[in-house]
């Protein structure tokens, strides 16, 4: 069963740049030559690329881990290492891309050809060039080369259609739109129907043209997530006017209006603006023995129904005689002609709102640094800054080493270890690095 992919989680890792070079000049006739160590090249970054081509995020079901190359390290003779090139991921429109740590969404794509970075390459580190002093003059110290992003990322495909086709299965929403579109959809007579959205262009002899997509069948209970539908009432979000298919051929001349009204209290409990859409109401099947007298039974109920705001307009059609059809298509148009763009920014806002809620609370990494204390009683020291300090310095060489020294002591590490208790002789580790702590 081909299930429709809407909602998957990916790792990017960009690439670390190349570390600088300690290196200097030995020419013939310069006896003591300077610091000649380049640069390190920039790490790749990880981007994602709107392609129109794309309809599912399917092909992330089984690549779900980027890593982009490393940046080339720095050369002698003061030449910089090569950069990396980034690594471009092809995503569908309408994907919404979400950072799974903070909750926040980074980047809505729904341009052809709209680019996202998502995870920054690191800069190059800096050459003993860079190092050099009066006091200094032939510097040992080299930067390492800055580490890359990390993220965990969710991404979200929205359907972009213009027009939405609701009602429960079989109401004959995928022939509607095999007959207008030219889409393929496979059709069978159970519940959810239609396991992929399918999505087709309606091309009008007027020149204009929408995109109409054919939303799964709903049962009673999907925006509570019974079955099948919450995952695909999020499809629903984005189309501007709804035609709502109702059956006509039942044996129940109420069924109809029951079926109508179950629909549209699936749209309240999932979303209260989706009933402010534009809502056509398709009676379909018309080409069957009792549609006609269900049909008028159903217009007698609804002109009682005190709950709706305003009476919706009725079209009869018959997708297999075709009956009707072009005329719908018509009147959908101009529907649409009348209809704004969805602004999604509110509803974003809000799931945003919903991520941090459920979010694990996490230590705070905004700080310069952590300390704790590991059982057998050595310092541990963390945090994003001082890690990625303690990335970019070279430890094989002394000089690097004081340097990292010199930058814990600015950053206030010495001062809160002796806060906390540190005594002379103690060993503090970062990461796998472990040194004794000396007053």
């Amino acid at each position: 069963m081909n299930m429709f992919v809407d909602q998957i989680k990916i790792e990017v890792h960009a690439g670390k740049g190349g570390d600088g070079m300690v290196a200097f000049r030995r020419e013939k006739y310069v006896p003591n030559g300077g610091p000649a160590g380049g640069d390190g090249g920039r790490g790749g970054s990880i981007i994602l690329k709107v392609d129109e081509g794309l309809r599912t995020l399917m092909d992330f079901r089984y690549h779900r881990i980027f890593k982009a190359k490393n940046g080339g390290n720095g050369m002698s003779k003061q030449m910089t290492g090569p950069s990396a090139e980034d690594t471009v991921i092809a995503v569908p429109q309408g994907t919404t891309v979400r950072d799974l740590d903070t909750g926040e969404i980074i980047g809505d794509l729904v341009e052809q050809g709209q680019e996202l970075v998502v995870a920054k390459g690191g800069r190059g580190g800096r050459g003993n060039i860079h190092f050099a002093s009066a006091k200094n003059p032939a510097p040992e110290i080299a930067e390492n080369g800055e580490p890359g992003e990390d993220h965990y990322l969710e991404l979200e495909l929205k359907m972009l259609a213009d027009v939405g086709l609701i009602g429960f299965p079989s109401v004959g929403k995928s022939t509607l739109l095999s007959v207008v579109t030219g889409a393929k959809p496979k059709i069978a007579a159970y519940e959810f129907t239609t396991l992929t959205p399918n999505l087709g262009m309606v091309m009008l002899p007027d020149g204009r043209d929408f995109a109409m997509a054919d939303m799964p069948g709903l049962i009673e209970g999907a925006s509570k997530g019974v079955g099948l539908g919450l995952k695909f009432l999020r499809h629903i979000e984005r189309t501007r006017v709804l035609l709502h298919l109702v059956d006509m051929s039942s044996e129940d001349p109420h069924q109809a209006i029951e079926r109508y009204r179950q629909i549209n209290k699936e749209l309240a409990n999932y979303d209260p603006e989706l009933l402010k859409r534009p809502q056509i109401v398709v009676a379909t099947k018309m080409d069957l023995p009792n549609s006609d007298d269900n049909l008028a039974t159903f217009k007698a109920d609804l002109a009682t129904d005190k709950t709706l705001e305003s009476q919706p307009e009725i079209f009869p059609i018959s997708a297999v005689t075709h009956q009707g059809v072009q005329q719908l298509m018509q009147l959908t148009a101009d529907l649409l002609d009348k209809t704004p763009s969805f602004d999604s920014e509110s509803h974003d806002k809000e799931l945003t709102a919903e991520y941090r809620a459920a979010a694990p609370e996490k230590a705070d990494s905004t700080a310069d640094f952590t300390i704790t204390k590991d059982e057998d009683g050595t310092w541990v020291l963390g945090g994003e800054k001082l890690i990625r300090l303690f990335k970019m310095t070279d430890l094989t060489h002394e000089e690097s080493q004081l340097r990292f020294a010199r930058q814990l002591r600015h950053m206030g590490v010495d001062d809160a270890l002796r806060a906390k208790g540190v005594q002379d002789g103690d060993l503090v580790r970062i990461e796998k690095f472990v040194f004794e702590f000396i007053q």
